[in-house]
């Protein structure tokens, strides 16, 4: 069988139409592909704002006429260019593993020290969230800096060739592209580019964007393979190459952006991630009738009772420990990339490298830490270590990573750690309420420690992150059994804000 596959003329756009190809060809070894390179309305017109033109799916309808006129068999988009309405007479009929749904940014370092930043995007999205949040994730005191937003449009290449060749500071584009674009397995044809975009990261810093704060435009990350829907004999070859869990992802976040208007002109970030304790689902922006998007939520598998009783304070180490510092040696100097469990556990007088890379556990040490001066290249967001950093194609170097953390603050696997403080039980330990019957922590070590003069513990309900002080709570409930439960909430604030409001 012979298939023409049809994309546009972009490098990104030909890589993504050439692992449609191949993932085919892998599951039918017979089957002919050639491909058809075309250009959209959106290529041609490079002046206007994509959300200012008339034309919805200004990427993608010229595709959908070929496509119904049977000039090709198969169109590859990326599946974020799509309207949000169902099209007449064709469908997406499978789409591939996704790839990392995270915007990043691209900045000069010679900026670093300017009160007036110009940022190259043309997004509406970005611009709204990011103009709430961005100086806060920079480094420096909140104030210093106005942080400006400007329009550019072309491929990737052109718009990080504007940055370097302009008077702008930095630039925010999909990690995916750039992922997509340094993937070292591509053929030679994309040497140019690559080598291009390589030399130009080595004088940049980037930084990957909470999607907290900036949830990526809906399906960002994921490839659509559309079809005419009378084509059966395609439905049956792409169902073998179909990443069904990405399908459903990007499916619920399109429907949740038609929901609230959908279109590239809403100023509105949404992301569906899948963990093995739950869906979280994330969204921030404005609808155009001004009301405001904030949603961060964890769809638990389980129900859950209301709550009526809870502990009101945040047990941070503070209400269980004093803080002791330990010596810190020269042991970090041989590691260049640095995991920071929290902004205490960096000393203010270790002085970092601006080229070596800084990881933080949470949003909130991200920001302790900017505020201190230092550069934050990205964040776990409080969904535990284990969750993947999916850098490996913007680094230009090979990183030796350390954790700085406290002693007893937990294995990290293959990451040495640095202990510069350790934990005193305090004299007097917090009065606990054995009639409240729900608890957030945000420490293991601060539950180990109240189960001491307080065993009834076990038989409450326990809520803390998906990370290292969840298992820390679940394997001391097992080890001394009781009727406790133990359930998951990303911080304080969102659990706290759920039991005021005695809402599942």
């Amino acid at each position: 069988m012979r298939l023409v596959i049809a994309s546009r003329k972009s490098d990104l756009a030909r890589i993504q139409a050439y692992q449609v190809g191949k993932n085919l060809q892998q599951a039918h070894p017979t089957l002919q592909i050639e491909y058809h390179w075309r250009e959209s309305l959106g290529d041609i017109n490079l002046s206007d704002p994509l959300w200012k033109m008339p034309e919805r799916g200004v990427f993608t309808e010229d595709f959908h006429r070929g496509l119904v006129a049977g000039e090709y068999d198969l169109v590859v988009h990326s599946w974020k260019d799509l309207p949000v309405e169902k099209r007449s007479q064709t469908l997406i009929a499978a789409t591939l593993p996704r790839e990392d749904v995270r915007d990043v940014m691209l900045f000069k370092k010679n900026s670093l020290n300017k009160k007036n930043l110009k940022i190259l995007t043309s997004s509406p999205r970005r611009t709204y969230n990011l103009g709430r949040h961005l100086e806060s994730l920079l480094p420096g005191e909140l104030g210093e800096r106005q942080v400006a937003f400007f329009p550019v449009r072309g491929n990737v290449q052109t718009r990080v060739k504007k940055l370097m060749t302009g008077e702008e500071d930095g630039l925010i584009v999909a990690k995916a592209a750039l992922d997509r674009l340094l993937d070292p397995g591509l053929p030679e044809e994309f040497s140019e580019t690559q080598n291009f975009l390589r030399t130009s990261l080595k004088d940049l810093l980037w930084m990957v964007l909470p999607i907290s704060l900036n949830p990526p435009a809906a399906a960002q990350g994921a490839l659509a393979i559309e079809i005419r829907e009378d084509r059966e004999d395609l439905k049956k070859l792409l169902a073998a190459i179909n990443c069904p869990e990405t399908f459903q992802t990007v499916e619920k976040e399109r429907s949740l952006l038609q929901g609230w208007g959908g279109g590239c002109h809403q100023k509105i970030g949404v992301c569906v991630l899948k963990r093995p304790y739950g869906e979280l689902i994330c969204a921030q922006g404005q609808r155009d009738s001004g009301e405001l998007i904030d949603l961060w939520r964890l769809q638990r598998p389980e129900k859950i009772s209301t709550m009526t009783t809870y502990f009101p304070q945040t047990p941070q180490e503070g209400l269980w420990f004093e803080r002791q510092a330990l010596p810190v040696g020269s042991e970090h100097v041989v590691f260049n990339a640095h995991w920071v469990s929290k902004a205490e556990a960096l000393p203010q007088e270790v002085a970092l490298p601006l080229e070596h890379l800084i990881w933080t556990s949470g949003i909130k040490t991200w920001l302790r830490l900017a505020r201190r001066g230092l550069w934050v290249s990205g964040s776990n967001e409080s969904l535990g270590e284990k969750e993947s950093l999916r850098i490996g194609n913007l680094e230009g170097v090979v990183r030796k990573w350390c954790k700085w953390t406290h002693d007893g603050g937990g294995d990290s696997g293959e990451l040495p750690t640095i202990k510069t403080y350790q934990l005193l039980p305090k004299a007097k330990a917090p009065s606990l309420n054995p009639d409240v019957e729900h608890f957030f922590w945000m420490s293991g070590s601060s539950f180990v420690e109240a189960l001491k003069s307080n065993p009834w513990l076990i038989h409450k309900s326990h809520w803390s992150g998906p990370g290292h002080t969840h298992d820390t709570l679940k394997k001391e409930l097992h080890k001394l059994g009781g009727s406790g439960s133990l359930h998951i909430a990303f911080s304080f604030e969102e659990w706290h804000k759920r039991i005021t409001s005695q809402k599942d």
